[in-house]
Protein backbone atom coordinates (compact mmCIF):
# COMPACT_ATOMS: atom_id res chain seq x y z
CA UNK A 1 0.00 0.00 0.00
CA UNK A 2 2.74 2.55 1.13
CA UNK A 3 4.93 4.13 -1.53
CA UNK A 4 8.54 5.05 -1.28
CA UNK A 5 9.03 8.74 -3.07
CA UNK A 6 12.00 10.69 -3.83
CA UNK A 7 12.31 14.49 -2.25
CA UNK A 8 13.55 17.24 -2.89
CA UNK A 9 16.66 17.22 -0.74
CA UNK A 10 17.77 13.85 -1.75
CA UNK A 11 15.88 11.90 0.95
CA UNK A 12 12.92 9.89 0.68
CA UNK A 13 9.64 9.47 2.20
CA UNK A 14 6.31 7.18 2.18
CA UNK A 15 3.29 8.30 0.63
CA UNK A 16 0.09 6.75 1.89
CA UNK A 17 -2.94 6.55 -0.99
CA UNK A 18 -5.16 5.59 1.42
CA UNK A 19 -4.97 8.65 3.70
CA UNK A 20 -3.49 10.97 1.00
CA UNK A 21 -0.66 12.19 1.88
CA UNK A 22 3.31 11.94 2.40
CA UNK A 23 4.39 11.13 5.94
CA UNK A 24 7.34 14.03 5.34
CA UNK A 25 7.70 16.89 3.15
CA UNK A 26 7.64 16.40 -0.66
CA UNK A 27 10.57 19.82 -0.65
CA UNK A 28 12.65 17.60 1.57
CA UNK A 29 12.62 14.87 3.93
CA UNK A 30 15.15 15.35 6.22
CA UNK A 31 14.96 18.85 5.75
CA UNK A 32 11.64 19.30 7.32
CA UNK A 33 12.16 17.34 10.15
CA UNK A 34 15.82 18.96 10.73
CA UNK A 35 13.95 22.29 11.09
CA UNK A 36 10.88 21.83 12.40
CA UNK A 37 11.37 19.20 15.06
CA UNK A 38 14.86 18.75 15.95
CA UNK A 39 15.99 22.12 15.07
CA UNK A 40 12.89 24.46 16.74
CA UNK A 41 12.22 21.98 19.27
CA UNK A 42 14.71 19.61 20.77
CA UNK A 43 17.77 22.17 19.97
CA UNK A 44 15.48 25.05 21.16
CA UNK A 45 14.69 23.47 24.49
CA UNK A 46 17.97 22.42 25.53
CA UNK A 47 19.70 25.95 24.27
CA UNK A 48 16.93 27.60 26.41
CA UNK A 49 17.04 25.72 29.71
CA UNK A 50 20.63 24.40 29.44
CA UNK A 51 19.51 21.19 29.55
CA UNK A 52 21.67 17.83 29.39
CA UNK A 53 18.92 15.42 28.57
CA UNK A 54 15.21 15.98 27.74
CA UNK A 55 12.34 14.10 27.14
CA UNK A 56 10.30 14.23 23.85
CA UNK A 57 6.42 12.63 23.41
CA UNK A 58 5.54 12.33 19.77
CA UNK A 59 2.60 12.57 17.90
CA UNK A 60 3.15 10.53 14.34
CA UNK A 61 6.02 8.17 15.11
CA UNK A 62 5.56 6.90 11.20
CA UNK A 63 8.84 5.64 9.73
CA UNK A 64 11.04 6.86 12.60
CA UNK A 65 12.88 10.03 11.15
CA UNK A 66 12.43 12.79 13.83
CA UNK A 67 13.41 9.81 16.28
CA UNK A 68 16.57 9.30 14.61
CA UNK A 69 17.79 12.74 13.90
CA UNK A 70 16.78 13.45 17.51
CA UNK A 71 19.05 10.80 18.61
CA UNK A 72 21.74 11.62 16.25
CA UNK A 73 21.64 15.36 17.72
CA UNK A 74 21.89 13.97 21.61
CA UNK A 75 24.43 10.90 20.82
CA UNK A 76 26.92 13.42 19.22
CA UNK A 77 26.53 16.02 22.16
CA UNK A 78 26.45 13.36 25.07
CA UNK A 79 22.81 14.01 25.94
CA UNK A 80 20.36 12.10 27.20
CA UNK A 81 17.13 11.28 25.35
CA UNK A 82 14.12 10.04 26.65
CA UNK A 83 11.85 9.51 23.24
CA UNK A 84 8.31 8.25 22.93
CA UNK A 85 6.17 8.22 20.21
CA UNK A 86 2.76 7.13 19.67
CA UNK A 87 1.85 5.72 16.10
CA UNK A 88 -1.94 3.90 15.57
CA UNK A 89 -0.24 1.65 12.57
CA UNK A 90 3.36 0.79 13.03
CA UNK A 91 5.16 0.04 10.09
CA UNK A 92 7.55 -3.30 9.41
CA UNK A 93 10.94 -3.13 9.50
CA UNK A 94 11.26 -3.74 6.02
CA UNK A 95 9.35 -0.46 5.01
CA UNK A 96 11.75 1.35 7.74
CA UNK A 97 14.97 0.30 5.86
CA UNK A 98 13.63 1.57 2.41
CA UNK A 99 13.62 5.03 3.94
CA UNK A 100 17.26 4.87 3.69
CA UNK A 101 17.25 7.05 6.71
CA UNK A 102 20.60 5.42 8.11
CA UNK A 103 22.48 7.50 5.53
CA UNK A 104 21.49 10.61 7.69
CA UNK A 105 22.42 9.28 11.07
CA UNK A 106 25.32 7.59 12.59
CA UNK A 107 25.43 3.53 12.20
CA UNK A 108 24.70 2.51 15.77
CA UNK A 109 21.92 4.42 16.00
CA UNK A 110 20.55 3.27 12.74
CA UNK A 111 21.21 -0.42 13.28
CA UNK A 112 19.97 -0.65 16.79
CA UNK A 113 16.92 1.10 16.06
CA UNK A 114 16.12 -1.58 13.19
CA UNK A 115 17.06 -4.53 15.46
CA UNK A 116 14.79 -2.74 18.76
CA UNK A 117 12.18 -1.85 16.96
CA UNK A 118 9.52 -4.22 17.86
CA UNK A 119 10.64 -4.69 21.39
CA UNK A 120 10.52 -0.90 21.89
CA UNK A 121 6.67 -1.32 20.81
CA UNK A 122 6.44 -3.43 24.07
CA UNK A 123 8.65 -1.70 26.89
CA UNK A 124 11.63 1.46 26.22
CA UNK A 125 14.49 0.02 24.79
CA UNK A 126 18.00 1.46 24.97
CA UNK A 127 19.06 2.46 21.40
CA UNK A 128 22.63 4.18 21.72
CA UNK A 129 24.33 6.18 24.25
CA UNK A 130 21.53 7.74 26.63
CA UNK A 131 18.93 7.52 24.07
CA UNK A 132 15.61 5.61 25.32
CA UNK A 133 12.83 4.73 22.75
CA UNK A 134 9.62 3.35 23.12
CA UNK A 135 6.32 3.28 21.32
CA UNK A 136 3.19 2.99 22.05
CA UNK A 137 1.16 1.35 19.26
CA UNK A 138 -2.08 2.90 19.98
CA UNK A 139 -4.55 5.68 18.92
CA UNK A 140 -3.57 8.87 20.37
CA UNK A 141 -6.88 8.92 22.32
CA UNK A 142 -6.23 5.71 24.10
CA UNK A 143 -2.53 7.32 24.60
CA UNK A 144 -2.13 7.45 28.42
CA UNK A 145 1.03 7.87 30.38
CA UNK A 146 2.54 9.21 34.24
CA UNK A 147 5.13 10.68 32.69
CA UNK A 148 5.76 14.42 31.42
CA UNK A 149 7.36 15.03 28.58
CA UNK A 150 9.67 18.58 28.02
CA UNK A 151 8.84 18.77 23.97
CA UNK A 152 5.96 17.36 21.72
CA UNK A 153 6.20 16.64 18.26
CA UNK A 154 2.82 16.97 16.72
CA UNK A 155 3.69 15.30 13.45
CA UNK A 156 0.29 13.68 12.60
CA UNK A 157 -1.27 14.06 9.28
CA UNK A 158 -2.50 17.47 8.14
CA UNK A 159 -5.78 18.03 9.34
CA UNK A 160 -7.24 18.26 5.63
CA UNK A 161 -6.78 14.60 5.59
CA UNK A 162 -6.96 13.67 9.17
CA UNK A 163 -8.79 16.51 10.79
CA UNK A 164 -9.75 14.01 14.03
CA UNK A 165 -6.21 14.75 15.13
CA UNK A 166 -6.42 18.40 15.12
CA UNK A 167 -9.33 19.01 17.04
CA UNK A 168 -9.29 20.63 20.69
CA UNK A 169 -10.17 17.17 22.47
CA UNK A 170 -7.14 15.34 20.57
CA UNK A 171 -4.83 18.37 21.39
CA UNK A 172 -6.09 19.16 25.13
CA UNK A 173 -5.49 15.24 25.85
CA UNK A 174 -1.78 15.32 24.60
CA UNK A 175 -1.16 18.45 25.75
CA UNK A 176 -2.04 16.95 29.60
CA UNK A 177 1.66 14.92 28.74
CA UNK A 178 3.67 18.35 28.45
CA UNK A 179 5.69 19.56 31.67
CA UNK A 180 5.27 23.23 32.43
CA UNK A 181 7.52 25.39 30.00
CA UNK A 182 7.28 22.30 27.81
CA UNK A 183 7.41 22.90 24.30
CA UNK A 184 4.91 21.51 21.38
CA UNK A 185 6.35 21.96 18.12
CA UNK A 186 4.67 21.57 14.51
CA UNK A 187 5.12 21.78 10.52
CA UNK A 188 1.63 23.13 10.37
CA UNK A 189 0.23 26.54 11.68
CA UNK A 190 -3.88 27.63 11.52
CA UNK A 191 -6.10 30.35 13.08
CA UNK A 192 -8.02 27.23 15.04
CA UNK A 193 -4.99 25.78 16.06
CA UNK A 194 -3.12 29.13 17.28
CA UNK A 195 -6.74 29.73 19.39
CA UNK A 196 -6.84 26.28 20.59
CA UNK A 197 -3.31 25.93 22.23
CA UNK A 198 -3.70 30.03 23.55
CA UNK A 199 -7.16 28.42 25.48
CA UNK A 200 -4.68 25.25 26.61
CA UNK A 201 -2.32 27.89 28.29
CA UNK A 202 0.26 28.24 25.58
CA UNK A 203 2.29 31.30 24.58
CA UNK A 204 2.14 31.11 20.44
CA UNK A 205 5.56 31.88 18.21
CA UNK A 206 5.04 32.20 14.44
CA UNK A 207 8.26 30.63 12.79
CA UNK A 208 10.09 30.12 9.41
CA UNK A 209 9.33 27.05 8.22
CA UNK A 210 10.49 24.04 6.49
CA UNK A 211 11.65 24.70 2.95
CA UNK A 212 7.93 24.75 0.91
CA UNK A 213 5.90 26.11 3.69
CA UNK A 214 6.40 29.81 4.68
CA UNK A 215 5.87 29.45 8.76
CA UNK A 216 5.21 26.78 11.35
CA UNK A 217 4.11 26.89 15.05
CA UNK A 218 5.89 26.63 19.01
CA UNK A 219 3.73 26.88 21.31
CA UNK A 220 5.01 27.23 25.16
CA UNK A 221 3.03 25.71 27.81
CA UNK A 222 2.60 28.73 30.89
CA UNK A 223 -0.40 27.08 33.00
Amino acid sequence: MLQIVDTADGSKTLYHPVVGEHYHSRHGAVQESAHVFVGMGLRHYLDAHHATGLSVLEIGFGAGLNFLLSADHCFRHGQALDYVGVEAFPLGVDMLMATGYGAYVAASIWESMLALYQAAQRESQRIVGRCDLAIAAQDVMAFNTDKRFDVMYFDAFAAVHQPELWTEETLRHVCQYLKRDGVFVTYAITGHLKRTLKGLGFTIEKLPGAPGKREMLRATKID
